[in-house]
């Protein structure tokens, strides 16, 4: 698309409000609605609305969930983040509010709702992920500057940057208010919200380290992650007694992603007699630890698909 000056201005970010609307932002900080009924053979139809609610191109867009009294069930007002500001934009009245300049880049955003809702808090947070390995928390309604932070990346000099945020749904792993969160060195970690801290990690590309700049999950609870040259389909993997990959975290578990490739073929080749002995081996750690089987739950394993 062309702005107004005749340049290329590349669609960053694209959003489907209804069957009939988008909501789309470019590298030159526009927000575009379009209304789909409405487009016609020219070559640049022209945008029902656009607003400008950063300095920079937009980098996340995230809904707010419609109150109440919404007599639609749609989305009005967006969060968006640019350049080193959050906005909200309702796409009724315009830019709402910009923040403060938070000296950092802003770069992804996702919405938990759903928390405590003590003294003054509505029980609903904005988590933005920033340049340096930091996830910021926002109240709802109170837009000026962030309320509380997640270190996600202690990297010697300055963590990685968090590319992309994604809720995990509530029937995935042992439940709670939990983001999964895809850093700039190749590796997906997961944030318990209230208390705010880091529960589990899984690494996306174990080789190249590319950055994770897509994380989504499907119907059945299945995470998606992007990065590189590479698209990985995550399961959720239960403990078993057998698993010798589980370890304690954070009061979760850990696993290492298994992939399904040929190479898993090896291990079931076993003899009868190596599986027995391994059993044993596996009993006496157990005993090492006061006689108790260490349990997990949930969403601290995921096994890899490639």
């Amino acid at each position: 698309m062309c702005s107004a000056t005749n340049s290329t201005d590349a669609p960053s970010l694209l959003h489907a409000l209804s069957l009939q609307a988008l909501l789309l932002a470019t590298d030159s900080s526009a927000l575009h609605l379009y209304d789909l009924r409405a487009l016609g053979p020219t070559a640049s139809p022209k945008p029902q609305s656009t607003w400008h609610p950063h300095d920079d191109y937009i980098s996340s867009l995230t809904p707010l969930p419609p109150t109440g009294a919404s007599t639609s069930g749609f989305s009005k007002q967006w969060v968006s983040t640019g350049g080193s500001t959050l906005a909200v934009t309702d796409i009724r009245r315009g830019v709402m509010v910009r923040s403060e300049d938070q000296e950092e880049e802003l770069l992804s955003s996702v919405i938990v709702t759903g928390l405590s809702s003590k003294g003054s808090s509505v029980g609903e947070k904005v988590l933005v992920g920033g340049g340096t390995g930091v996830v910021t928390l926002w109240e709802r309604g109170v837009w000026d500057d962030q309320d509380e932070r997640i270190v996600v990346d202690r990297s010697a000099g300055g963590g990685d940057s968090i590319d992309t945020l994604a809720l995990v749904p509530d029937h995935v792993g042992p439940g709670g208010h939990i983001v999964a969160i895809g850093i700039g060195n190749g590796a997906i970690r997961f944030a318990k919200v209230g208390p705010n801290k880091i529960v589990a990690e899984l690494k996306h590309d174990e080789l190249q380290a590319e950055a994770v700049i897509g994380l989504g999950f499907d119907v059945t609870g299945r995470m998606l992650s992007g990065g590189g040259k590479t698209i990985k389909v995550w399961d959720e993997k239960h403990s078993t007694e057998q698993d010798e990959d589980t370890e304690l975290m954070n009061g979760g578990v850990k696993r290492a992603a298994d992939s399904d490739s040929d190479e898993d073929n090896d291990e079931e080749e076993e003899s009868s007699e190596e599986e027995e002995e391994k059993k044993k081996r596996k009993k006496k750690k157990r005993k090492g630890k006061g006689g108790k089987q260490a349990k997990g739950h949930g969403i601290l394993s995921f096994s890899g698909l490639e």
